[in-house]
């Protein structure tokens, strides 16, 4: 944030950044591949199962993608997230069209561990440089968030628009000593719904569709919730950022007393402004040479 950017009397308390591994959940799908990869590898090649699996080229493969996309779909059905399980299945695509155009698939118990790993480094890479995008500056006015890659996202939050703050800490964000905090507005940015659907499904639009044949009923809550770039992701040191941020809402907050004390101060300049204007006719009328009213 430039000294340019800044309004008037502003000054900036913090600049911060997400923690490194504050972004685990996605980095825990890259070492899963790999972890996954390598394993598949071990099995085909070194194994007491290999003469099993390399019995057929299709074994490794089917193998590797199976255990991925399974993966994907439970992963998917805990966070509530369906891109977690195209990301893995456009993985398991990217290989076999690999396999096939450069008749890799008779070796493919030694081109999915080399594979995995290489994709795998390539999504930290990612990770790192959109967690490297994250933005965020505690001013004595108002919060800034910034992020995105391709696309540059930026939230300005006042002090005074915020009616709550939600704040966590995962288990390496209690090891490591950073968290999350969302600052909820009082037009509720901030707070999302969470559509749980009982027995595995999805809902598709207003209806909902089962997965594997299973149905069951909906429920929706309200929980606190929030792009990365929109509130204030895995920040370091938590404790003390979480403080300072609620100690500046706090300072921005009218009291009844302050709000009494307004009410009353806009009173008395009305009254004023009426006592100017009956004088300043009183004037006029006397310079016209008319009887003053009373």
């Amino acid at each position: 944030m430039d000294q340019n950017d800044l309004l008037e009397s502003e000054h900036v308390e913090k600049r911060l950044s997400p923690h490194p591994l504050s972004f685990m959940r996605l980095q825990s799908l890259c070492l899963f591949l790999i972890i996954w990869g390598v394993l598949v590898g071990w099995l085909v090649n070194f194994s007491e199962y290999k003469d099993l699996l390399s019995g057929n080229e299709w074994f490794p493969v089917l193998v590797w993608g199976l255990g991925l996309l399974l993966v994907g779909v439970i992963a998917s059905l805990l966070t509530i997230q369906w891109s977690i399980f195209f990301l893995y299945l456009g993985v398991f695509a990217g290989a076999v069209g690999l396999m096939f155009s450069q008749g890799w698939l008779v070796e493919s118990g030694i081109f999915i561990p080399f594979y995995s790993v290489a994709i795998s480094i390539i999504g930290f890479l990612i990770v790192e440089l959109y967690r490297r995008s994250h933005k965020y500056i505690i001013s004595s006015l108002r919060i800034i968030f910034k992020g995105g890659v391709i696309t540059k996202r930026e939230r300005t939050l006042r002090y005074d628009k915020i009616t709550d703050i939600d704040a966590k800490q995962g288990i390496f964000g209690q090891i490591f000593g950073f968290g999350t905090i969302i600052p909820i507005s009082q037009s509720g940015f901030g707070l999302g719904s969470d559509k749980s659907f009982a027995a595995g499904g999805v809902e598709v639009g207003t209806k909902k569709v089962g997965f594997l044949g299973l149905f069951g009923g909906g429920k929706e809550v309200q929980t606190p919730r929030a792009r990365s770039y929109y509130e204030l992701h895995g920040v370091y040191p938590y404790k003390e950022i979480k403080k300072l941020v609620e100690n500046m809402v706090q300072g921005h907050v009218i009291t009844p007393y302050q709000q009494d004390q307004v009410a009353f101060q806009k009173e008395q300049v009305d009254i004023q402004k009426q006592m100017r204007d009956l004088l300043k006719k009183q004037i006029d009328s006397k310079e016209d040479g008319e009887e003053p009213e009373s």
